[in-house]
Parts: structure tokens; C-alpha cells; sequence
């Protein structure tokens, strides 16, 4: 077992070294990493390259719809200028800036089916809510609020890999049931403590106001996000398909409402722009496939698990197994990719509930969000605050959070377990 453990913790290191050093793309460094593991764990050459594009390929069919789907919905509702209405629907109904900060970047990584895309989105418009001093506060809370979204709430390309590999037959609503109202509660309180800080700062805790209160929704703008929940019974009943299907036809659902409703001039923008950002996205999350690939095809998870499990309580292993990646490489989505191709069909996945076993891999793509995080340098340069501030704004608040979700994996784990 250490043999294994001293390999993986070696190729951790040099995945660190060449995402943080020598900033080489993700893509490369991931191919890298599975090609340096495969062969120092004893594996033939051959062998690593095969295992590398399977894991690869079996990505990429995962993912490749979901990730367009949601990369040109977003680019074509930006180009119609819709993401502006989207913010002033929900600020009307709010006028608590903070709250509407958080709630918009939850809301929104959702459908575009990644969180830096949704904080990209949402930027130049929480910029104009903001008074002057409180724009970075604003700017934290959405990251904060597009990363619970992101790595709790199925459907989202954190959560999709959990439920193929871990699930064992459970339902995605039974799991969003939980997931939700765990989420909402996690973000609540983040919105409460950024609030707390403000009125202690002298800001009084008053906020920007309703600034565009008066018209109806922008139901065009809304049109892709409720097709895609309309879609859900649809695909669930009507028309029975697994998630793995179901999820794939909800996207087009939205992709094809974004494209009848929009512009010509935006449809073409849209498509052009979400392309190039969904091939960059996706060949991110397949290097991760390769890497998570080898590392199962080279007998890790046989020969590593039984002894961690001695050493840490069970439902710990998920969790700090996923934390180790997480800190290695930066990716939500990737540290959920190899989780997931690692630890199905071992004796931990087996020994835990679903619901626990995927709340513990969620929590741990949260608790350490620091320097090989790239969301982590994109809040840095927008927010022009100092690697400290990040990590007080971001990085702390994330690792409440995950420790929280944690803390609730093991409650459930304990209940369930005992049934």
C-alpha cells in the first residue's frame, strides 16, 4: 500500500508543480500526470496510453452535450444583453444586495453548466449594483454562491460523474431533496456574515436599493433556464430515461429554447463564443478522465483503500481523498472525475449510503480552494484585492462550507447507516 500511496502523492506533486510553476493547461499537465503515475506504478506503456484514452474518451461522451449546452446558452443570453434582466428580476424581489450577489451566482452556474462562466457573466453587471468600496463583497458572495451550486445541486458537471459512479440507483431528486436546502442554508450563512462584516465596517449594512423596480420578468431571459426544469418530469415520467440520458436531452431542451428566442445576431454569437469556451472547458474535465483512468487501471484502489480504511473513519476517506486532489489541481470537476472513477466499486463506496458518500466527495472539491484554484487568480485580478483578501472572502468561506456539508454527510451517513 505505500508504495502506491508514495507513486500517487509523487504525481499529486508533479500535477502541482505544473499548474501552479510552470502554468502549463490543465489538459496537458492531467495527460501528463496519468502518464507519469501509469508508468512509475509498473504499468506497460501500452497499457498507460489505453487506459489514458478510454478514460478520455468516456469523458467526453459524458460530457460533451451538457458542457456546449450550457456554454452557448450563456454566451447567447449575453449577447441579447438578458443577463442584465435576469439580475433585475431578482432584484426586485430583494433589496438585500448581498443576498441577491450570492443568489444570482447560485442560480446561474447551474444552467451554464460551470461557475467561473456564471461569475464572468455576472460581473460588469453586480459592478454597477455595488456602492463604491462594496463592489469586491458583491463580487465574493457570487463566487461563493456559483461554487455551492456548482458542487452540490444535480444537475452540474461536479455532481453528474458522482451520480454516474457512486449513486447506486438513487434517485437525483431524492439527492437534490437534501442537496438543496443544505446549499441554500450554506449560502445563508455566508450572506449573513458578509452582512455582519459590513455593518461592522461602518457600511451600516444598508444596501445599493431596487434600482429597476417597476416592469414585468424577462421571461425570454428565463425561457432556457425553465425549459430545462420543465424538461425534468418529462424525461422522468413521460418519457422514462436514465440520468446519465435525461440529463443530456434537458440541456438540448434549454439550448434549443435559447436559439428559437434569441436574435440571429445572437444566435450566431452564441454559438461561435460557447463553442470555443465548451472545447476548452471540456478538454479540461477529459484530462482528468485520463488521469483517473490509469490510476484505476493500475490496481490503486485495491491496494490503497483497505488500509485507509483502518486508519480514518469511513465516511473521512471520501472526503479527504477528494480534498488531496482538489489542492493538487484546482478543478472542482476534476477532483469529482477521478473521485468518482477511484472509489466506485471499492469497499468504502460500497460500505456508505449515496447520499452521504456524494455530499463527503462535494465537500472536499470545497474545502481547499487556494493558489492551484483558477477561479482563486480570476477573483484576485477582477477584485484587485490581495492574495489575503481572496483567501478571507473565498478560500475561508468555502472551507466553512465544506466542513459544514461534511459534518452533515456524517450525521446522514450515521442515520442511514443504522437503518
Amino acid at each position: 500500500m505505500q508504495y502506491e500511496l508514495i507513486i500517487f502523492l509523487f504525481a499529486l506533486i508533479f500535477i502541482t508543480v505544473m499548474s501552479i510553476w510552470v502554468r502549463a493547461p490543465p489538459f496537458f499537465t492531467l495527460l501528463a500526470g496519468a502518464l507519469f503515475y501509469g508508468l512509475l506504478a509498473g504499468m506497460e506503456p501500452d497499457q498507460v496510453i489505453i487506459a489514458a484514452i478510454g478514460g478520455l474518451g468516456k469523458v467526453f461522451a459524458l460530457f460533451a452535450v451538457i458542457i456546449l449546452c450550457g456554454a452557448v446558452i450563456a454566451k447567447t443570453l449575453q449577447a441579447q444583453g438578458q443577463i442584465e434582466g435576469l439580475v433585475a428580476d431578482l432584484e426586485k424581489r430583494t433589496s438585500n444586495t448581498h443576498a441577491l450577489s450570492g443568489l444570482a451566482g447560485y442560480l446561474f452556474a447551474i444552467p451554464t453548466a460551470c461557475c467561473i462562466t456564471a461569475f464572468v457573466m455576472l460581473t460588469p453587471v453586480l459592478e454597477r449594483l455595488s456602492r463604491v468600496g462594496e463592489k469586491r463583497k458583491y463580487l465574493y458572495l457570487a463566487a461563493v454562491g456559483s461554487v455551492l451550486s456548482y458542487t452540490l445541486i444535480y444537475p452540474t458537471p461536479v455532481v453528474i460523474p458522482l451520480f454516474s459512479g457512486l449513486a447506486g440507483g438513487t434517485s437525483p431528486l431524492i439527492f437534490d431533496l437534501v442537496a438543496v436546502p443544505l446549499s441554500l442554508l450554506a449560502l445563508g450563512a455566508a450572506v449573513f456574515a458578509f452582512r455582519a462584516r459590513s455593518r461592522k465596517g461602518g457600511n451600516g449594512g444598508e444596501d445599493a436599493g431596487n434600482t429597476t423596480a417597476g416592469g414585468g420578468i424577462h421571461w425570454r431571459a428565463w425561457a432556457p433556464f425553465l425549459a430545462i426544469l420543465a424538461s425534468i418530469p418529462v424525461f422522468w415520467l413521460a418519457i422514462p430515461l436514465s440520468h446519465e440520458s435525461m440529463i443530456q436531452c434537458i440541456m438540448i431542451a434549454g439550448l434549443l429554447t435559447a436559439m428559437v428566442l434569441g436574435t440571429p445576431e445572437a444566435r450566431n454569437e452564441g454559438l461561435n463564443r460557447g463553442m470555443k469556451h465548451a472545447g476548452i472547458i471540456l478538454f479540461d474535465i477529459c484530462g482528468a478522465g485520463a488521469f483517473g483512468s490509469v490510476i484505476v487501471a493500475s490496481g490503486f484502489s485495491e491496494e490503497v483503500f483497505p488500509g485507509i480504511s483502518v486508519a480514518l473513519p469511513l465516511v473521512l476517506i471520501p472526503f479527504s481523498f477528494t480534498a488531496i486532489i482538489q489542492a493538487a489541481q484546482g478543478s472542482r470537476v476534476v477532483s469529482a472525475i477521478i473521485a468518482s472513477q477511484v472509489l466506485a466499486g471499492t469497499a468504502v463506496a460500497a460500505s456508505m449510503h449515496p447520499v452521504p458518500l456524494i455530499l463527503s466527495v462535494a465537500a472536499g472539491t470545497c474545502v481547499i480552494s487556494y493558489l492551484s484554484d483558477p477561479y482563486f487568480w480570476l477573483l484576485q485580478r477582477t477584485t484587485g484585492g490581495s492574495v489575503g483578501e481572496v483567501v478571507r472572502n473565498y478560500t475561508f468561506p468555502l472551507i466553512l462550507c465544506g466542513l459544514f456539508v461534511l459534518a452533515v454527510a456524517v450525521l446522514l451517513q450515521a442515520a442511514l447507516g443504522a437503518v
